[in-house]
């Protein structure tokens, strides 16, 4: 990976690479000028922590329309060559120029680049050239291919980045064209689809492989088909990057990587196979002396019960139909106190081998403690904490391990559980997709922005092509400020019902804790979509919410915000409905704001809403 990719000074960004299982670094030229290693020592650091340096990058601008200039930079590249015989290495990255003076004659061009490769191939060392996206001239791959064809020298070959290649809309079966000794070096690098500047895109927004919107499978297999020999290797411009922890943010770059190579189309990296997951065993909620019978309260009220007391351990387990909680007040809990969502665990069709492919992808597999006669649990650690159980409900499963209260669920109408939505601290939300992506096998669901009452909101679903499993994601792109009652990350549970209006009926008359709607929002309803008069009716009477996607419709309605970050949602899908009602959050927010402001209840957070 180009030593770009992480924050920190050099020697941090050495040690995270290795540490990630990495074994060769792209040397970035201004981490080198701010380090107090001579290029010899750092070609010794790199080899004791068993790291090659395969290039050294960037060199800017090396042609010029002066011949001054044109000179000068030949002088300036002798000098870099002494410092890459130093370093060991062999190929340097010369970039397509973006300076005014910039070469613009192809014949030209070539001229000069072969002048510079003999200068290379004096020293044994080889030159590959990138099209920038944004170079003056030459900004697409098969301009630079046409170039470096001309040139037709030893020294001279391609260096071919995902990033360049594809935000230009470029076609890499092309690739098939360039005989593979002359593509001397690859760079990989996803994004999201934005439509902005390429050089700001480029310089803020790329992503590892997996977490944007390029097809890097299709592209990576392109470059192997031509022949090439090299590595691959990350060259990531990200914001967050390169303020987060280096050795989080080389895991994970090392499991995008993995991820990537058992994409390929042709000749995959084998890894422990994603076993299906078939939906919610349970849902655990972290909580303590005063948040746990406050929950257990609001679960009573939503139709649960009470059906099983842990064997061992402070776990209670409440159920209806196949929804499960758990209320666990032996799990670590958050600094700000409160319950939060301590785990969630999925029906796994084989654990152990899911938890084999975890480990394969880098996810900490979780030790666990357990008593004689218990289940034995396989569990993960998500980017943000969340344990994630790898489970079988069945008789010799982990409902064994709860001795029966003899509760009885009043029941109403919950059906299981739809989907979890946990906030993603902003440094790791693109991780985390990644990680359930990758580890568990989900697929990507949808995403979407929405402009709330407290800043911008990003949340994607990532989901099993049943939908039996469904995860949302979300994140507060900016969140700053104390004035307001606040919600620290907060995180809800989904639970399923074949009749919402029938069971708002039974909540409100059980006394449920229901999040209040104001009615401009129904008087909006109304005006844009084509209810049927008694809906429209049963939505106002009860706070329910609506949406439609291309699939159908949705009936939603929440619970107030619990014991400090928590809350319930209870959801009806029509007719293949496939989101999460997300137009709705800032309604949602915004009353959640009020119901917290009329009790005092919050404390202030930077990363809250």
């Amino acid at each position: 990976m180009a030593t770009v990719c992480l924050s920190g000074t050099l020697e941090d960004k050495l040690a995270a690479a290795a540490g990630a299982g990495f074994d060769g670094v792209e040397v970035f030229e201004p981490d080198l000028v701010a380090s107090p290693w001579a290029p010899a020592e750092l070609a010794a650091r790199c080899a004791d922590l068993g790291l090659g340096i395969d290039l050294y990058q960037p060199f800017r601008d090396l042609d010029s329309t002066d011949p001054a200039t044109a000179a000068r930079n030949l002088r300036r590249a002798r000098a870099k060559f002494d410092v890459m015989a130093d370093l060991g290495v062999d190929t340097v990255l010369v970039c397509s120029a973006v300076a005014p003076d910039a070469v613009r004659d192809d014949d030209e061009l070539t001229a000069q680049l072969s002048a510079a490769a003999d200068l290379a191939a004096e020293r044994g060392m080889r030159i590959a050239y990138e099209a920038l996206a944004w170079g003056s001239h030459v900004s697409t791959w098969d301009h630079s291919w046409r170039v470096v064809q001309a040139a037709d020298h030893p020294a001279l070959g391609l260096c071919l980045d995902s990033f360049h290649v594809l935000s230009r809309g470029g076609d890499p079966a092309g690739f098939a064209a360039v005989p593979g000794e002359k593509l001397f070096f690859l760079q990989l690098a996803d994004a999201p689809r934005l439509d902005m500047d390429v050089l700001q895109w480029s310089r803020h927004h790329r992503l590892f492989p997996g977490q944007g919107a390029f097809d890097l499978p299709a592209f990576l297999g392109h470059v192997l088909a031509a022949g090439y020999p090299g590595p691959l290797s990350l060259e990531v411009f990200n914001d967050v990057f390169r303020q987060s922890d280096p050795a989080r943010t080389a895991v994970d770059a090392m499991r995008s990587l993995l991820a990537l190579e058992a994409a390929l189309p042709v000749d995959p990296l084998v890894l422990p196979p994603a076993p299906a997951l078939h939906g919610y065993a349970f849902t655990e909620l972290a909580v303590d002396g005063t948040s746990g019978p406050a929950l257990a309260d609001v679960l009573g009220r939503l139709g649960f019960a009470h059906t099983g007391q842990h064997r061992s351990k402070p776990v209670q387990l409440w159920e209806q139909g196949a929804a499960r909680v758990l209320l666990n007040a032996g799990a670590p809990r958050t600094a700000e106190g409160g319950a939060a969502v301590a785990a969630v665990a999925v029906e796994s069709a084989d654990p152990t081998a899911a938890a084999a492919r975890a480990e394969a992808l880098l996810a900490p597999v979780l030790p666990r403690s357990r008593g004689a006669a218990e289940a034995e649990l396989s569990a993960v650690a998500a980017p943000d904490g969340t344990q994630v159980f790898l489970a079988r409900t069945g008789p010799d499963g982990w409902p064994a391990d709860f001795l029966p209260t003899g509760g009885t669920a009043a029941g109403a109408g919950l059906t299981g559980t739809d989907h979890v939505a946990l906030t993603q601290p902003y440094d790791s939300y693109d991780e985390a997709g990644l990680f359930y992506r990758s580890v568990l096998g989900l697929a990507d669901g949808g995403g979407s922005e929405v402009a709330a009452p407290f800043g911008l909101v990003r949340s994607r679903g990532v989901t099993t092509p049943d939908r039996a499993v469904r995860l949302v994601l979300s994140a507060s792109v900016l969140r700053r400020g104390d004035w307001s009652p606040a919600v620290p990350d907060p995180q809800h549970v989904a639970f399923a019902t074949d009749d919402l209006v029938a069971t708002a009926r039974a909540l409100r008359a059980a006394g449920a804790p229901l999040l209040a709607v104001p009615a401009n929002y129904h008087d909006d309803l109304a005006a844009r979509v084509d209810l049927d008069p008694q809906l429209l009716a049963d939505l106002r009477e009860h706070g329910l919410l609506h949406d439609t996607d291309a699939g159908g419709s949705f009936l939603h309605l929440y619970t107030e915000v619990l014991a400090g970050r928590v809350f319930f949602e209870v959801v009806q899908r029509l007719s293949g409905y496939d989101g999460y009602g997300a137009v709705n959050t800032p309604v949602r927010m915004a009353a959640h704001r009020r119901a917290r402001q009329a009790t005092g209840a919050g404390t202030p957070s930077t990363r809250s809403r």
